[in-house]
């Protein structure tokens, strides 16, 4: 059997195995938040459903859309290391940050709405839910960003090479549970009603 020392082995998840473990606690946080959300609300439907109608599911679709194409971006960027072709794998890294920056953009200005209508934690319950979730979800972008900067910085230093991509898999994995949380956290709070 002919192995190289340079390649690296196959895995059944990609990335380091740490990440993993880091990204199952964090669905598991998220699984229990949803969990809380959705009994809170079966018991206080109405009120959940009025102040649902205030978000804009237009910015939250927007959003959708960012960080989707975002994690697409991130699969280009492997697709591109893989053939060793890292100057394509920086310009996607950097639309995945792009796309990453537009999402908070976005939810900045969402923000802004609420606070300056005066709502925050403690207006109501859907409010208390709305920006918990979202707030803890728009921290986990920034972590989500600060990783794959870390990323493109390393990226440009000639870090990665086709034989070498295992820390563009682990970040690549950390974002796209970003943006699995936010599939499921957007419809459940914006609208199902």
């Amino acid at each position: 059997m002919n192995t190289s020392k340079t390649q690296q082995e196959p895995t059944l998840l990609p990335g380091d195995f740490a990440i993993w473990m880091f990204i199952f606690m964090e669905l598991f946080v998220f699984f229990i938040a949803f969990i809380t959300y959705s009994v809170v609300r079966a018991l206080n439907v109405e009120m959940f459903n009025k102040f649902q109608q205030t978000l804009s599911t237009e910015l939250g679709a927007a959003n959708t859309l960012l960080l989707i194409t975002s994690s697409y971006f991130v699969v280009r960027a492997i697709q591109a290391i893989k053939h060793d072709d890292v100057k394509r794998c920086i310009f996607w890294l950097y639309a995945a940050l792009a796309g990453g920056a537009g999402f908070l953009i976005l939810k900045t200005f969402e923000y802004y709405d609420k606070l300056s209508e005066g709502i925050n934690l403690s207006t109501n319950l859907f409010y208390m839910f709305y920006l918990s979730l979202t707030i803890f979800h728009f921290l986990h972008v920034i972590l989500g960003m600060i990783i794959l900067l870390a990323i493109v910085i390393k990226a440009h230093r000639g870090a990665y090479s086709a034989d070498n991509h295992l820390g563009i898999e682990t970040g690549a994995s950390y974002w796209h549970m970003v943006d699995l949380v936010w599939i499921i956290l957007f419809p459940l709070v914006y609208i199902i009603r």
